[in-house]
């Protein structure tokens, strides 16, 4: 179903590869005579609108009772595909950690999968609070890393704390509902 939380979703989605795009090729800033600040501030600011987009689709999907099948595989989506994006891209260029790249993208990868799963199968798992208590700690994190600043190190292995403590809630949550719905 097409609606507004699913084009700011979609949305999300295509500024990604854009933003992977431009962490991976600095050289267009610096070749044209720009401060490779400029890459910085670009990656950054794109990172910053897609994030945007993910705080109004979910209030706009609740706030006009919107919320459909399609958004709530594509919205998950689209965040893991932004974050995804950054921290391969920051990883890429030697400005992350891979083992907390790893740990990170081994832990969306299992959740997604088993949000789809729930999904498929009726089980309703919300994401919790540490869900986006994680979500927030990722997203300064790649801030912190795309920005340079001081930290950002340091904040990318809280990250993968939060990340490894709200996908064994998730788990948690999922095995929880799947056992009230066998035996109802």
């Amino acid at each position: 179903m097409i609606n507004l939380p699913n084009l700011l979703a979609l949305a999300r989605l295509l500024i990604a590869p854009v933003m992977f795009w431009v962490i991976l090729n600095p050289q267009l800033f610096t070749d044209n005579g720009w401060h490779i600040s400029w890459s910085y501030y670009t990656a950054a600011l794109l990172f910053v609108l897609a994030s945007v987009t993910d705080f109004f689709d979910g209030y706009i999907a609740r706030e006009l009772d919107q919320i459909t099948i399609v958004g709530q595989i594509l919205d998950p989506l689209a965040d893991k595909m932004l974050t995804l994006a950054a921290f391969l891209g920051l990883m890429m260029n030697g400005e992350a950690s891979a083992w907390a790249i790893y740990i990170i993208i081994g832990r969306e990868l299992f959740i997604t999968s088993l949000r789809t799963l729930s999904i498929s199968i009726g089980i309703d798992v919300s994401a919790s609070l540490m869900g986006k208590v994680k979500t927030v700690v990722q997203m300064i994190a790649i801030g912190f890393l795309l920005m340079h600043w001081h930290g950002g190190d340091s904040i990318l292995w809280m990250a993968v704390a939060v990340t490894l403590y709200s996908g064994g809630e998730y788990l948690a949550a999922f095995a929880n509902a799947y056992q009230k719905k066998g035996n109802t």
